[in-house]
């Protein structure tokens, strides 16, 4: 029989005898390795946010025709608006506008009486003076003026201005003659005499007269004047000399 083989243990190589790797493994100053960074801790994974549903967005409303044609009308008036304030201004500069004033300077009653019908019968005469303060403003005074005189709200008589022109710094004298008649008067008349006994006598003076400004060489649109006079006279007899105590007029004007 062949002799059996034997297998005899070799021993470790001595550890201390084995070969060093040349390289090392990781380069030197860095703390790398296959597993990653050990100084560094793990990231952890984000957290769950709550996803909202997606809605999509309503397109922009197209705007109507209306609406844009009210947007461009406001535009235009307020262009419009400023134009005309614009132009106001450089107007008011250039000319310098005056209010014209009126004064009552006298009165004169040739009719005032009561028939038997209790109807009040008067007529008076008034001058008034209007002065034109303006340099370069003249004054078209039109058909269709008013003027009225009144007692304690009742109108006694009632006449119109002239035509006329008014210049630059001009300064008219007014001669007007009015009429009227009262129904129902015994109780006017009687007031009226009671009045006379106290030597002052309030009478209102409306005027109403349309007029045209020319401004410069520009003859502008048609103004109307409106003139209230507050006169005290001491007497309202007939055929005899009225004096006038006071007056005051206010003055406005309105298209």
């Amino acid at each position: 029989m062949a002799d059996q083989q034997r297998i005899h243990p070799v021993p470790d190589a001595d550890p201390e005898r084995s070969p060093r790797p040349t390289a090392p493994l990781v380069p030197r100053g860095s703390f790398r390795s296959e597993k990653g960074d050990p100084e560094q801790p793990t990231p952890f994974p984000a957290p769950l946010r709550r996803t909202i549903p997606y809605s999509p967005s309503k397109p922009p409303k197209k705007r109507s025709c209306c609406g844009r044609c009210v947007c461009c009308t406001c535009c235009f008036l307020f262009f419009l608006i400023v134009a005309i304030a614009a132009s106001a201004g450089i107007l008011y500069l250039v000319f310098r506008p005056k209010i014209p004033k009126y004064s009552v300077d006298s009165l004169r009653i040739t009719q005032l009486n009561l028939d038997n019908a209790n109807s009040l019968s008067a007529t008076f005469n008034v001058n008034i003076t209007a002065r034109n303060p303006n340099k370069k403003i003249g004054i078209y005074y039109e058909g269709g003026s008013n003027l009225s005189v009144f007692y304690a709200g009742t109108k006694l008589c009632e006449g119109s201005l002239p035509k006329f022109y008014q210049g630059h710094r001009n300064t008219t004298v007014l001669s007007v003659d009015l009429s009227g008649q009262t129904d129902n008067a015994s109780g006017l008349m009687q007031s009226l005499q009671a009045q006379q006994q106290t030597g002052t006598i309030p009478l209102n003076l409306r005027v109403k007269v349309p007029v045209k400004l020319k401004v410069g060489k520009l003859k502008l649109m048609k103004w109307k004047f409106l003139v209230k006079c507050r006169v005290n006279v001491d007497s309202l007899r007939q055929d005899n000399v009225i004096r006038v105590r006071d007056s005051s007029c206010k003055f406005r004007f309105r298209l």
